[in-house]
């Protein structure tokens, strides 16, 4: 598969998956959704990969889904969201947090949307000192997916977890790490080779018992993540039905301030 959205490679065990629409601030569209899939079915499939590093171009780690590939215009039928998570996002949550290997998310910019929750699917999150994280669901009228509404709360508390998804205000990368969201902070220029030297070293360890490692302490957690997955597939269907998602994708596609009706 020629890859137009990601780079993706292999060497010396470490796979190397880097979201590429720095544009769009690699936010997804179907087609990166198709080749994230496609580079994750190979990791899976090739018994030399012992690490995989994910990674985003440019500015921004991944702003979430893009707004631009949805079709919210006045009198529009309203899309689907549940749909999309079922077929996009929830797979790709349950890809990464199952994969037999260690699994590092360098986060290089601002991550928003499903972009703040996928790094927390990972195992070890590395972010440089001018990233952030935005739960910006609540800015749109629709409720974190992604698997946030399970792990934010694990990871910070539920307190804090309910204050940055009904505020969607941002989080710096070093409140990220004192609050616990994330393993460590490093400086801009050095976090791609901070993050490909953990890579490289985890590749020289026992990764079969690294592995289970992984697969005990997810475990641990409790025995239920399908159903949080589920409930935000349907609840978030019904957030992309309301007049206030329409709204709020119409006044940021216009880039102006949106008026809630609160239906």
């Amino acid at each position: 598969m020629n890859f137009q959205h990601i780079l993706f490679a292999i060497e010396e065990g470490v796979a190397t998956l880097s979201l590429n629409r720095p544009e769009q601030l690699n936010s997804f569209n179907a087609h990166m959704h198709a080749e994230v899939r496609e580079a994750l079915k190979q990791v899976r499939q090739n018994p030399e990969v012992r690490v995989l590093l994910l990674s985003g171009e440019g500015r921004g780690f991944c702003a979430g889904q893009d707004l631009g590939d949805r079709n919210v215009a006045p009198g529009a039928a309203a899309p689907d969201l549940g749909e999309s998570i079922e077929q996009f996002y929830n797979p790709l949550i349950r890809t990464l947090r199952d994969l037999p290997l260690p699994v590092i998310c360098a986060v290089n910019g601002v991550a928003a949307g499903a972009g703040a929750n996928i790094p927390l699917a990972c195992d070890l999150v590395l972010a440089a000192r001018s990233a952030s994280f935005i739960q910006a669901f609540c800015k749109i009228g629709l409720i974190p997916d992604s698997g946030g509404t399970w792990t934010l709360p694990r990871l910070v508390g539920t307190a804090r977890a309910k204050a940055l998804m009904l505020l969607g205000d941002r989080l710096s990368a070093e409140q990220a790490e004192q609050w616990g969201l994330i393993y460590r902070v490093v400086d801009d220029a050095e976090l791609r080779s901070e993050a490909l030297k953990l890579a490289r070293h985890l590749a020289t360890q026992p990764t079969y018992g690294l592995a289970l490692i992984k697969r005990s302490l997810n475990a641990s957690l409790n025995n239920s993540f399908d159903e949080p997955l589920e409930l935000e597939r349907d609840l978030q269907r019904l957030a992309g039905r309301s007049e206030d998602y329409r709204e709020g994708v119409s006044a940021f596609m216009a880039k102006r301030t949106p008026t809630f009706q609160g239906r």
